[in-house]
């Protein structure tokens, strides 16, 4: 049933409040034939669909994208080539591109932000990771404060801006190497704490892996850990957090 109907059916009592929100939750997607997007995930979940653009046929992209903007007012992708965002650019001229990030961004320019979230970097080739991370939790509603090149190799980096920490709902921390920065973030802040390993290291690394068990087998408390390199599923998870903080405010 559409959503049309369902609000059809409500406005003629043939159905109750109960029995619509039941229907609306459960809407159908969108079929495409090459896709079928999730038009309804925001009613369900808070957030809309984003679209991973990496190896997506230019046809496809080009409709998902409109339909999606259509039915939201705003899309957010994610893993995008310069060559996506100036294929889009043509159909969509306000969208907007991160080259380090590779995110492809339209929304409402008066779009409201809430919160307060800090994405933390261990060292400068963290931040692509980092980045995404921001673009994400921004896309989804929250203020962020990001803080670059302040890993435990310097650790004096990190003590001299504790203060940024203030008044935060939830910390990412983008680290390779040995990943240690989530672990004494983790000591210092009273939120928690989503924890991303960077694929950046040299061979005994394993890629990431290195970090990411480290972040794992932390022994600081409040710390989660997502994928290597998955700063999208970081920011994502972080703003679900800070919009459960800000909600009643």
């Amino acid at each position: 049933m559409e959503l049309s109907e369902i609000l059809s059916e409500l406005k003629n009592g043939t159905i109750d409040c109960a029995e619509a929100e039941k229907l609306i939750r459960v809407a159908p997607y969108e079929e495409m034939g090459f896709a079928k997007l999730d038009s309804q995930r925001k009613l369900r979940q808070g957030c809309a669909e984003v679209v991973y653009c990496s190896g997506k046929k230019d046809e496809y992209l080009v409709e998902i994208f409109q339909k999606l903007y259509k039915i939201n007012g705003e899309v957010l992708g994610t893993r995008a080539s310069m060559h996506q965002y100036e294929l889009l650019k043509q159909y969509l001229p306000d969208i907007v591109y991160d080259e380090e990030s590779r995110i492809l961004r339209i929304e409402p320019k008066d779009k409201i932000r809430k919160g307060k979230i800090v994405v933390c970097s261990a060292g400068t080739a963290d931040i692509p990771v980092a980045k995404e991370a921001i673009h994400t939790a921004e896309f989804f509603g929250a203020n962020v404060t990001p803080l670059f090149d302040v890993g435990v190799s310097g650790i004096h980096r990190l003590l001299g801006n504790l203060d940024v920490f203030q008044g935060a709902n939830c910390v990412v921390a983008v680290a390779g190497m040995e990943g240690a920065l989530a672990s004494v973030i983790g000591g210092l802040v009273t939120c928690p704490v989503i924890a991303v390993p960077t694929s950046v290291g040299y061979g005994a690394s394993f890629g990431g892996l290195s970090a990411l068990l480290t972040m794992i087998n932390s022994c600081s408390n409040g710390i989660a850990v997502v994928n290597i390199d998955n700063g999208y599923g970081a920011g994502y998870m972080a703003a679900q957090i800070n919009r459960q903080s800000v909600k009643d405010n």
